[in-house]
């Protein structure tokens, strides 16, 4: 079989009911969809990132590793939120795309009490997912949300687990949009957590708790961020920033394991088993170096990253 692996960086703007699906039968492999996006030949499976740098850089690791197991694979980049993203895969324009165990749980309406376990959460998850879309093994690997405040705030109110947040005037939440209306979000600050809900209000920042949002904890425009536990805490030079993680006692935040989320029946069981056999080497610290590559001083790209990856773990 020919490799093929490209890469495509979709907007938002990309993914209407336009967009050419995996299983096209056009008889022009290089056929456009009315975007201009060249349209992926049946043969070829098409893995679909969030537009925040790890999912892109799993995203590439599988691609990286059905390419050297003989399979055509395109790489859709930056599609969107899980909202957008979801539909894409649903719709049939991408075949895979990298999730998270407990948030994608909770996006389905599972029902899971705090605290639940990694293997509860893929249980449940499993119950609930749509017709036609199919969960993988999940990685030892997780990346789960989690809400980070300055050193100084830290000590000046004495902040360390979330109920602490209460102890603040105003909770200012800096965080991708769609945090708003997570369980784990303000609403679970909330719920959970008894913080008053007039204090808090959402800093909407799209860049998945990177330096953007780094910056609005040290620039005094936010109290808390919402920041992976795999992603380095660095400013905008690249330099590390001391930050304090609000403990979460009460298990808000659920496991969030990586794992694919395919399109059932689209996807050959040889390349599940592909994925299955490099996501065994995708472990926390795996992710956290990986993104510390992207995201720090050496500002790699997700594909040399993964390329490296991949070639480690062969």
């Amino acid at each position: 079989m020919k490799i093929r692996l490209t890469t495509v960086t979709a907007t938002t703007a990309l993914l209407g009911l336009a967009l050419t699906a995996c299983s096209s039968t056009s008889d022009d492999p290089l056929a456009t969809d009315s975007t201009g996006t060249a349209a992926a030949d049946e043969d070829t499976i098409v893995i679909g990132t969030a537009n925040f740098p790890e999912s892109e850089i799993i995203g590439q690791v599988w691609a990286a590793a059905l390419e050297d197991a003989g399979f055509d694979v395109e790489v859709s980049s930056a599609i969107g939120s899980r909202e957008v993203y979801l539909r894409a895969l649903e719709e049939g324009s991408i075949d895979i795309v990298p999730e998270y165990t407990g948030n994608l749980a909770q996006f389905y309406e599972a029902d899971l009490a705090a605290g639940a376990s990694s293997d509860d959460v893929f249980a449940a998850l499993e119950g609930v997912l749509p017709e036609g879309i199919t969960a993988g093994e999940y990685a030892e690997g997780e990346s789960k949300d989690s809400y980070r405040v300055t050193r100084d705030l830290a000590d000046e109110h004495d902040l360390s687990t979330l109920a602490d947040l209460n102890n603040l005037d105003q909770v200012r939440v800096a965080g991708n949009p769609e945090l708003a209306e997570r369980p784990y979000g303000p609403p679970g600050l909330t719920d959970v957590y008894g913080v008053d809900a007039a204090k808090i209000t959402m800093v909407p920042i799209s860049d998945g708790g990177g330096p953007l949002t780094v910056a609005a904890l040290t620039e005094g425009t936010a109290e808390v961020a919402n920041i992976y536990t795999t992603s380095p805490s660095l400013d905008s030079e690249g330099n590390e920033v001391d930050l304090v993680t609000l403990e979460d006692p009460e298990g808000m935040i659920l496991p969030q394991n990586v794992l694919p989320l395919m399109r059932a029946g689209d996807v050959p069981q040889d390349a599940i088993d592909v994925i299955t056999g490099v996501n065994g080497h995708i472990t926390t610290d795996a992710l956290v170096a990986m993104n510390l590559r992207n995201i720090g001083e050496e500002k790699a790209e997700p594909p040399v990253i993964a390329r490296d990856f991949v070639d480690e773990h062969a």
